[in-house]
C-alpha cells in the first residue's frame, strides 16, 4: 500500500472528500451492478470508489478535475481496465455516451445537482446511474409531493428518471470528515414524457411554478403570464388555482405544460407564449 506522504494534497476548493474504504461504496455499486460493463466514474480521487468496481468486473473510465489526483490514480492502479481522463465533468459531452453506459461518482457537493442535471439532460442511453452527494441534497432529488423538499428539482429528475435513496453516510466515513451528512442516490433513466425540443420550456414553466413556494400557482404562475391566464391555464390542467407547487406531482406539471401550448397557439391570446411547444 503506497504510503500518504505519496498522495497528493486534497484540496479544499474543490470540495475534495474522499472515501475512507471500497466497503462504504456497497450500495452504490451493488445498485450498478456493473460486472462487465463499462462505468464512467466522476472524480475518482484517491480511487476508493474506482476499486471497487475494478473489484466487480467492471470497465472504467475515470474522470478527474485536479491533475495530481489523476497522476495518482494511474500510478497506483495500473489496471488495464482503467482509463483515466483529466478533465471537468461540467463540461463532458454526455449525449456521446455509448449506450449502455453506467455513470457513478463521489460528487463534489457545490456542483452535484449541475453534474446530475448535465447527465439526465444530456445522455440518451444510459443504463443507470449512481451518485453519492449531500443528503439535503439527495432528498430534494428523491422528494414526492407534499414533502418539505419536494421543488423544481424533484419534478425535473421524475420527468428523466426514477430516483431512489440507497443508503447514508456520516461524515466519519470521509477525509476530510465534511460537516454534513451524505447519501447514495440511484437513477434509473427512462424516456422523457414530452419531445426532447419542448424539454426546455417545460424546465422554465416548473422552475416559474417553483420560485415562490409560499405562494399559490395563482400567483406564482401571474407573475409570468398575468393572472387571468395562470387560472386559464391551471383550470385547463384540472389543478386548483388554490394550489402550491409542492403538492402538484409530474403529472400535473405536463398538464399544465400543454396546456400553456394550446392556450398559447391561439393567435388571439395576448403574450403568448409558446417556446418550446
Amino acid at each position: 500500500m503506497e504510503s500518504p506522504r505519496n498522495r497528493p494534497r486534497r484540496r479544499r476548493a474543490l470540495g475534495q472528500h474522499h472515501l475512507r474504504g471500497p466497503a462504504l461504496c456497497r450500495p452504490l455499486v451493488a445498485f450498478l451492478a456493473p460486472a462487465g460493463g463499462a462505468v464512467v466514474e466522476i472524480g475518482p480521487g484517491g480511487g476508493v470508489l474506482t476499486r471497487a468496481l475494478l473489484a466487480e468486473g467492471a470497465r472504467v473510465l475515470a474522470v478527474e478535475l485536479d491533475l495530481a489526483w489523476a497522476a495518482h490514480l494511474r500510478r497506483v492502479l495500473p489496471d488495464p481496465r482503467l482509463a483515466v481522463a483529466a478533465g471537468d465533468a461540467l463540461t463532458l459531452a454526455w449525449e456521446r455516451l455509448p449506450a449502455g453506459v453506467r455513470v457513478a461518482g463521489n460528487l463534489p457537493y457545490a456542483v452535484a445537482t449541475a453534474i446530475v442535471t448535465a447527465l439526465l439532460r444530456g445522455a440518451r442511453d444510459l443504463d443507470r446511474a449512481a451518485f453519492l452527494v449531500q443528503l439535503e441534497v439527495a432528498e430534494r432529488f428523491v422528494a414526492r409531493p407534499g414533502a418539505k423538499e419536494y421543488g423544481a428539482l424533484s419534478v425535473l429528475t421524475a420527468a428523466r428518471a426514477e430516483a431512489r435513496l440507497l443508503g447514508r453516510l456520516g461524515p466519519g466515513a470521509f477525509r476530510p470528515p465534511p460537516k454534513v451528512e451524505s447519501a447514495f442516490i440511484g437513477l434509473t433513466p427512462h424516456p422523457a414524457p414530452l419531445p426532447e425540443a419542448e424539454m426546455p420550456g417545460f424546465e422554465r414553466l416548473v422552475h416559474a411554478a417553483f420560485t415562490h413556494r409560499r405562494k399559490t400557482l395563482r400567483n406564482s404562475l401571474g407573475a409570468r403570464f398575468g393572472s387571468a391566464t395562470a387560472e386559464r391555464l391551471l383550470a385547463a390542467a384540472g389543478i386548483s388555482a388554490s394550489a402550491r407547487a409542492e403538492e402538484v406531482a409530474l403529472d400535473g406539471f405536463l398538464a399544465l405544460h400543454r396546456a400553456r401550448c394550446e392556450t398559447f397557439a391561439a393567435p388571439s391570446v395576448p403574450g403568448g407564449d409558446r417556446d418550446g411547444c
